[in-house]
This record gives structure tokens, C-alpha cells and sequence, in this order.
């Protein structure tokens, strides 16, 4: 599923890399806690969160994500940390959504959490 469509699908807003609006992102994942997502084994494109704490972002970098969509309106506070994503190729995106909607509507159209459906904790 391309980032256009993602936005499009949950109402979400690009907070950078516009230009990267085309790119495909397959996997997914939801998480508020960073220590969920640093023990996650497997590939997730796309970071769901609630947490709009600059460590999402390094965190997602670590993680080799491709983008993080901010639920409930939030947004990275700092322009400092929007610019560390912009260039590192992190796309930034913000929905009004819940985490239960947002991860609902997208898993309806195909999201899944890995290519083998389920991504271990270790």
C-alpha cells in the first residue's frame, strides 16, 4: 500500500517528505511503549503510535522504519526531531484516528504485521 493511500484511508496528514508519498510500505506495527518496538523481531515499514516523545522517531531509525503515522493528532513537538526523520528518510504522518481505528481500517485493506503474520517478542 503506497503512503498516499494510507493517508488517504486513515485522513492523515504528511508532516514531511511529501515527495515520498508513492513509496510502498507492506508491514506494520502499533506500539506506545519503545521497548515493545526495540523487541520486535521481523519487518515493520510503519510505526503506529500514540507517543509523539522525540525517541519514537530514533527509535523507528534503529528499526530501519520507513514511516510513523502519530495517532489522535498528535505530532512531534520539536522541529529538530522532523528534521532528524526528514533526513533520514523517515516519513512523518499524523491522523485525528484512535490506534484501534487507524489499525481497524488498515488491516481491512490488507496491513498485516509481517510477512508471516505475526512479528515475535523476544
Amino acid at each position: 500500500m503506497k503512503l498516499k493511500e494510507i493517508a488517504e484511508l486513515v485522513d492523515a496528514e504528511f508532516l514531511n517528505l511529501p515527495e515520498k508519498a508513492d513509496e510502498e510500505v507492506h508491514t506494520a506495527c502499533a506500539a506506545d511503549l519503545l521497548s515493545d518496538v526495540l523487541a520486535m523481531r521481523g519487518e515493520a515499514a510503519l510505526l503506529i503510535t500514540g507517543e509523539a516523545a522525540p525517541q519514537v522517531v530514533r527509535v523507528a531509525g534503529v528499526m530501519n522504519m520507513r514511516a510513523i503515522l502519530y495517532v489522535r493528532g498528535k505530532k512531534p513537538q520539536r522541529k529538530d526531531i522532523v528534521k532528524w526523520a526528514t533526513q533520514r528518510g523517515i516519513v512523518l504522518l499524523s491522523t485525528p484516528l484512535s490506534t484501534f481505528e487507524t489499525c481497524g481500517r488498515l488491516y481491512v485493506k490488507g496491513m498485516r504485521c509481517s510477512e508471516s503474520s505475526e512479528i515475535e517478542f523476544a
